[in-house]
C-alpha cells in the first residue's frame, strides 16, 4: 500500500470513528450532552489559564508563573475573599482629600455569602469555596440556558447555543471566583418563568439576582415594559370570557405587575444596605466610580471614549450609530425568533449599560448577560461549517482576552487593564 493509500485510509478511519462517537453522544440524555460540551469548553479555558500563567511575571498577588488556582483567584476574586474575610466597612475608606476609595460594597453578597457558608461546613479555604461555588454554577448555567433556548428552538440548535455561550470570548470568567455564573444562572432561571409566566415563581429567583450583581434595574424596567406591553393589549381585546381567577388574563397581570415590582425593590436593597450600614444614601454609586476615577454622569461616558478613540466629530456619533446598529440588530429574523421577553431583557440591559456604564476594558465581561443573542448567532445559519468557525474564532479570541486582560502585565504609567 502507498503513502497517500495509507494516508486515505488512516483518514477515512478516523472520520469513521468521528461519526460512531458522535451517534453515541447523540445517544445521551441532554443534560449529559450539555455537561459534555461546558465541560469541554472549561477545559479548553483551563489549558490557555495554565498556559498564560507560565508566562506571568511579577505581579500584586503572587511570585511568578502560579500554578492555575492561584492564577484564576486574582482580580475581583481578592476582593470577594475580603468579604468573606471581613464584610463589609461601616464607613467608607478616603484618601486626604477625602475621595472615597475602592472597597467592598461594590461587591453584591450572595456570592461572597454562599462561599462563607460552604468554608464554615467543610473547613476550606474561602479561595476554594468561591471557586467551587464559580464553577457549579457556570455548569448549572449552561443547563438552564439550554432550557431556556429549547423553548425556542430545536435540540441541536439550542445544543449549539450552549456551544457559542461556552465559549464565548470571556466565558472563561465562568470557571473564576467571580459572581458572572452565579448571575448567569439565575438570570437564566428568571428569564424561564418569565416566558413560562412562572411569575410567583420567579419572585425569589429575582430576589437572589438582584443580591449577586447590578442587573436588578434593567430586569426590572424589561418586566415594567412588557407588563404596559400586555395591559394595552388586554385593553384593546376587551373583557374577556368569564374563566377562573388563576387563569384569567387579569389575573395573570396583576402577577406580572407584582413581580415587576418586586424586580424594582430588590435592584435598590443592595445601595439601601449600604446606605444603612454606612449612614451615607450615596455609598454604593460613590464606591462603584472609584473604579472609573469621576462621578456618575449618565451617558457621558461614552461620549467621552468615542471622542478619546475617534476624534471630536466620529466620536460624538460613535455612540448614536452603536445604539442603532444594537438596535437594529434586534429586528433580524433570526434575533426576532427568540421570542418578545429575551430581546426585551437584552435591550434592556444594553440600555442601562449606554445610561450607567463607564465603556473600558471590563466591558467585554459585562456584555454575557446578553448570553440569549448567542441562540440568535446559532439561528443565523444551519451550516456546521459557519457554527465551528464561530466556535474556534470565540476560543482563539479567548486567548487574547486572558492574555491581554487576565494576566498582570504593568502599564507604564502604572497598574493594569482589568478583566
Amino acid at each position: 500500500m502507498s503513502t497517500v493509500e495509507r494516508r486515505r485510509a488512516n483518514s477515512g478511519s478516523a472520520q469513521a470513528a468521528a461519526a460512531r462517537a458522535a451517534e453515541v453522544v447523540r445517544r445521551w440524555p441532554w443534560w449529559a450532552q450539555v455537561s459534555a460540551i461546558y465541560v469541554a469548553a472549561r477545559l479548553v479555558s483551563a489549558c490557555i489559564f495554565m498556559a498564560a500563567a507560565l508566562h506571568q511575571g511579577t505581579n500584586p498577588w503572587f511570585p511568578a508563573k502560579p500554578d492555575y488556582w492561584n492564577f484564576i483567584n486574582i482580580w475581583d476574586a481578592r476582593w470577594y475573599g475580603e468579604v468573606i474575610a471581613n464584610g463589609y466597612p461601616t464607613q467608607l475608606p478616603t484618601d486626604a482629600l477625602g475621595n472615597v476609595q475602592e472597597n467592598a460594597w461594590a461587591f453584591y453578597p450572595l456570592f461572597p455569602a454562599l462561599a462563607r457558608g460552604l468554608t464554615s461546613l467543610t473547613g476550606m479555604n474561602p479561595a476554594a469555596s468561591l471557586t467551587i461555588i464559580a464553577m457549579l454554577s457556570g455548569w448549572a448555567a449552561a443547563l438552564v440556558v439550554y432550557v431556556l433556548f429549547r423553548q425556542k428552538a430545536e435540540h441541536a440548535a439550542a445544543l449549539w447555543g450552549v456551544a457559542f455561550f461556552a465559549t464565548f470570548p470571556v466565558s472563561a470568567v465562568l470557571q473564576v471566583p467571580y459572581a458572572e455564573p452565579l448571575t448567569l444562572l439565575l438570570l437564566a432561571a428568571a428569564l424561564l418563568l418569565v416566558i413560562r409566566r412562572q411569575y410567583l415563581w420567579a419572585m425569589p429567583v429575582v430576589v437572589l439576582m438582584c443580591l449577586s450583581r447590578p442587573v436588578g434595574v434593567p430586569f426590572a424596567a424589561m418586566l415594567g415594559i412588557l407588563f404596559l406591553a400586555r395591559l394595552v393589549a388586554w385593553i384593546r381585546q376587551g373583557q374577556p370570557k368569564p374563566v377562573p381567577p388563576a387563569a384569567s388574563p387579569a389575573g395573570e397581570l396583576v402577577r406580572l405587575a407584582a413581580l415587576t415590582g418586586v424586580a424594582g425593590l430588590s435592584a435598590l436593597a443592595w445601595p439601601a444596605a449600604a446606605w444603612a450600614a454606612t449612614g451615607d444614601i450615596e455609598a454604593y454609586t460613590k464606591t462603584e466610580t472609584v473604579w472609573r476615577g469621576h462621578d456618575l454622569v449618565p451617558f457621558r461616558p461614552w461620549f467621552d471614549t468615542g471622542v478619546d478613540l475617534f476624534g471630536p466629530v466620529l466620536g460624538v456619533l460613535a455612540p448614536f450609530v452603536f445604539v442603532a446598529l444594537f438596535g437594529a440588530m434586534l429586528f433580524l429574523p433570526p434575533v426576532v425568533r427568540l421570542g418578545v421577553e429575551m430581546r426585551l431583557w437584552c435591550a434592556c440591559y444594553m440600555g442601562y449599560l449606554v445610561v450607567f456604564l463607564h465603556p473600558q476594558t471590563s466591558t467585554f465581561r459585562m456584555l454575557l448577560p446578553l448570553f440569549p443573542l448567542a441562540l440568535g448567532a446559532v439561528l443565523l445559519s444551519r451550516s456546521r461549517a459557519y457554527r465551528g468557525t464561530a466556535v474556534t474564532m470565540f476560543l482563539l479570541l479567548q486567548m487574547v482576552w486572558i492574555v491581554w486582560l487576565w494576566a498582570w502585565a504593568q502599564l507604564p504609567g502604572g497598574g493594569d487593564y482589568p478583566p
